[in-house]
């Protein structure tokens, strides 16, 4: 089981994903400003994180310390990985839709791999079947995502939909704001710069974790440091007070809910990403449209069409074919784990007994 753990975790992070992006176009639907949702979102999801992280620190006091190297690089990554890629997310699922920006985020994976490669963090072996596996699926799995978004064909089940109630449309129904946004060009660019952000965050957490293997310790570092700049960032932009107030509950719940699930996928994509390596964690980010797909099925009355089941089959199948791809290199890593610990067991035993 333990072989699985990571991809179980990835597979619950997709599904967070897809939720934190549907609530989180409610409240940008009723006017709240972006800016001010990621600041609060920060400021929650550190006054979540503090406790934890120092909880941990004081049960093992011998944890590695964070050095002015590995700060200098939170710092960096707090920035661009976290404030900037907070901000233009949401900046641009504001002025497109939900549909658009899960369908963007397909692109994350195409980038992290590309940056992965020119760093090293990656292998490519033009003569290994792997190697070609892993770029073929990846093209697949991203291909199925795109086509999960944007290519419809004959509705499935146009007789036998589920009721939805008055409730219920009344909750995630967001008029133009889901289907359709305010500037559509604008908006996939504020995206399309998420996505970078993110492969920059993705890859940044190798050194990272290198540096200071305390994951907990390192994500409330990230998520102090861009409260900090996303405040900054919001005084410039929004200046009327009013702005920054939560004019409902659904506001506070959208918000506290948004930092719950960056807490958790922030910890998870940390700790995949030291087991696995960069490109292995971003290969289940195509997983997200598929979940907002079926929520969106189940709960807000939207149609199945030929398009959708297509894409999600290309998305399981790339994804296969990516993970029979990385399996010799999770093997390779493994095992060099393991020589790594019985080296250091051998070093530990003294060579002279005390006879």
């Amino acid at each position: 089981m333990s072989s699985y753990k990571t991809v179980i975790a990835m597979v619950a992070l997709q599904c967070i994903t897809a939720s934190v992006t549907l609530f989180s176009k409610v409240a940008l639907s009723q006017g709240m400003s972006p800016r001010v949702f990621v600041l609060y979102r920060q400021v929650f999801a550190t006054l979540i994180m503090a406790p934890i992280a120092f909880f941990s620190r004081w049960r093992d006091p011998h944890k590695t310390p964070l050095g002015f190297r590995s700060f200098n690089m939170i710092l960096l990554t707090s920035l661009i990985g976290v404030t900037a890629n907070n901000n233009t997310y949401f900046e641009g699922l504001n002025l497109s839709s939900s549909t658009i920006a899960t369908a963007m985020l397909n692109l994350i994976p195409a980038i992290t791999f590309i940056m992965a490669t020119l760093v090293g963090l990656e292998k490519i072996d033009p003569k290994s079947l792997r190697s070609i596996g892993k770029i073929i699926g990846t093209i697949v799995c991203i291909g199925g995502g795109i086509c999960m978004a944007l290519i419809k064909g004959p509705e499935l089940f146009a007789h036998t939909k589920l009721e939805v109630t008055h409730y219920t449309k009344s909750i995630f129904f967001l008029g133009k704001g889901l289907l359709g946004g305010e500037n559509l060009p604008l908006g996939c660019l504020f995206l399309f710069i998420n996505c970078c952000c993110n492969s920059f965050w993705i890859v940044m957490q190798v050194p990272i974790s290198e540096a200071c293997p305390d994951h907990l310790y390192t994500t409330f570092w990230m998520f102090f440091l861009s409260s900090i700049q996303s405040s900054i960032l919001t005084c410039f932009i929004d200046r009327n007070p009013q702005a920054w107030l939560l004019h409902s509950v659904l506001h506070f719940e959208s918000c506290l809910f948004a930092a719950i699930g960056e807490a958790v996928s922030f910890f998870i994509q940390v700790w995949c990403i030291s087991q696995t390596g960069p490109v292995f964690a971003v290969m289940f980010t195509p997983l997200s449209t598929v979940v907002a797909t079926i929520i969106a099925i189940l709960f807000m009355g939207q149609s199945l069409y030929i398009g959708s089941l297509v894409g999600a089959f290309a998305v399981i199948l790339g994804l296969y074919v990516v993970l029979w791809g990385k399996a010799k290199d999770l093997d390779e890593t493994k095992q060099y784990g393991d020589q790594r610990q019985s080296c250091k067991l051998d070093l530990e035993v003294p060579l002279l007994t005390e006879n």
